[in-house]
């Protein structure tokens, strides 16, 4: 008899809860969005380093840096976006900033040779850095190619350097010497005497790292 009374229990509590599970799993999957809004509201948040990862892999190593970078113009032939489309000689001459190098350059007939080689390092010295050097000099090294090519290609390292390879670094250059360059966090010399004013600045086939003093080959 209580067996009987049991089993008659039961059978009425399914027959009033089956229902309600069935109203509950037919709810247009009501329940399934509040289940995935719940658990994304539960889930840890994105930490800076996985958010900075959503940008195709573009992390701050990749980008230009120094202060000087921030007189380089946003947008044209002679900002950072513009200058990645060309190779490294033509992407120079659209700086301002670089209108004796470019000369130099020219003069020693090295447009093709930077402009057709692939994955190079060039540091770059500026307008100023060339007017640290006495006027009479800068015209006789200037009007003597061999000389001017001498010097230049050894600003040029034959593969590409990102900032965390000039920590303490020593490469050959096209010019077959040797260079070093040390420093951190963004700061940055070249044989201990030039300073990066500019530095991982994109070209079509070189990376940039625009200098304030004119590198002299070592004997």
């Amino acid at each position: 008899m209580n067996a009987r009374i049991r089993r008659s229990v039961v059978a009425v509590v399914a027959a009033a809860v089956l229902p309600l599970s069935l109203a509950a799993c037919s709810d247009d999957g009501d329940s399934g969005s509040s289940d995935s809004a719940q658990a994304a509201s539960s889930a840890p948040a994105a930490s800076d380093d996985q958010a900075s990862d959503t940008s195709g892999g573009m992390t701050d190593s990749d980008e230009p840096f120094d202060p000087a970078c921030s007189t380089v113009p946003t947008e044209g032939a002679g900002s950072f976006d513009g200058m990645a489309k060309d190779p490294v000689a033509t992407a120079a001459s659209s700086s301002p900033a670089l209108s004796t190098l470019v000369t130099a350059v020219k003069k020693a007939g090295l447009v093709d040779t930077l402009n057709n080689a692939e994955n190079i390092t060039v540091f770059a010295p500026t307008n100023d850095a060339f007017a640290k050097i006495p006027k009479a000099d800068l015209d006789k090294v200037l009007n003597d190619k061999a000389m001017l090519a001498d010097i230049l290609t050894y600003h040029v390292v034959g593969k590409k350097l990102a900032p965390k390879d000039l920590e303490n670094g020593s490469f050959e250059t096209l010019q077959k010497s040797g260079l070093t360059t040390a420093g951190s966090d963004e700061s940055y010399k070249v044989n201990d005497s030039a300073k990066v004013v500019c530095g991982n600045v994109k070209t079509a086939n070189a990376n940039v790292y625009i200098i304030d003093t004119v590198l002299m080959p070592k004997s």
